[in-house]
C-alpha cells in the first residue's frame, strides 16, 4: 500500500473560490452537512483548515467555533494542523473539510485531532472521491497542477481503516454527487 505521508510540497487552496466549481462543491457540503450539525452538541468547535472555516456551520448548537490552519484570512488562530496549540481533550467537534487532501502526513493530523477531542468527541471529514468523475479526470496531463487535483483523493475505505486505528465507531459516512454545470433552480 502506498503510504499516506509525502515530502512532496502540496498548496492547499485559500478558498473554495481557489478551484474551479468551488462555490458549488461548498454549498452542496454545506447542504449535506445542515442536517447533522444541528445533533451535535458541546462547547467548542474546530474547524481545520481555510476550506473548512467557509463552511457555515451557524445551525450547529456549539457556539464557540474556532477557525484554525496555516494561513489565510478567516482564521482566528494560525497553526500546523498537525500541532494544534490547544489542550488535550478540550475539543467537543472537529470539522476537516477537504483538510487531509492537502496535508503531507494526514495520519498526523488525524492523530493530532483525536489527542484534542474529548471522549466521544465529533470529527467530521470531506473529501473528493478518487473513483468518481472528478477522480478519474485527474489522470488528464497537467491538470495536476490545479486544485481540486492537486490534492490527493483517499478512498473512504482508506479513511475507514485510519480512523478504525484510532478506535472511532463511525456513526455515518455516505458519499453525494456534485454536478456543477446542473444548477437547482436554473432552468
Amino acid at each position: 500500500m502506498k503510504p499516506a505521508k509525502t515530502r512532496q510540497i502540496l498548496t492547499a487552496p485559500l478558498s473554495w473560490h481557489d478551484m474551479p466549481w468551488g462555490e458549488y462543491f461548498r454549498d452542496a457540503l454545506t447542504q449535506q452537512l445542515q442536517p447533522y450539525l444541528g445533533k451535535l452538541y458541546g462547547f467548542h468547535m474546530l474547524k481545520l483548515g481555510n476550506l473548512s472555516a467557509e463552511i457555515n456551520t451557524e445551525n450547529c448548537a456549539i457556539s464557540h467555533q474556532v477557525n484554525v490552519g496555516s494561513e489565510g484570512d478567516l482564521l482566528q488562530v494560525l497553526a500546523n494542523p498537525s500541532q494544534l496549540p490547544f489542550e488535550s481533550k478540550s475539543i467537543d467537534a472537529c470539522l476537516l473539510a477537504h483538510t487531509l487532501a492537502w496535508s503531507q502526513d494526514p495520519h498526523r493530523v488525524l492523530r493530532e485531532v483525536d489527542r484534542v477531542l474529548i471522549d466521544d468527541g465529533w470529527m467530521i471529514i470531506s473529501g473528493f472521491n478518487p473513483f468518481s468523475l472528478l477522480g478519474m479526470s485527474k489522470l488528464v496531463p497537467g491538470i495536476q497542477r490545479k486544485a481540486p487535483w492537486s490534492g490527493r483523493m483517499f478512498s473512504q475505505m482508506r479513511l475507514l481503516d485510519w480512523l478504525g486505528l484510532l478506535n472511532y465507531e463511525v456513526v455515518f459516512r455516505t458519499r453525494f454527487q456534485v454536478l456543477p454545470w446542473h444548477q437547482q433552480g436554473v432552468r
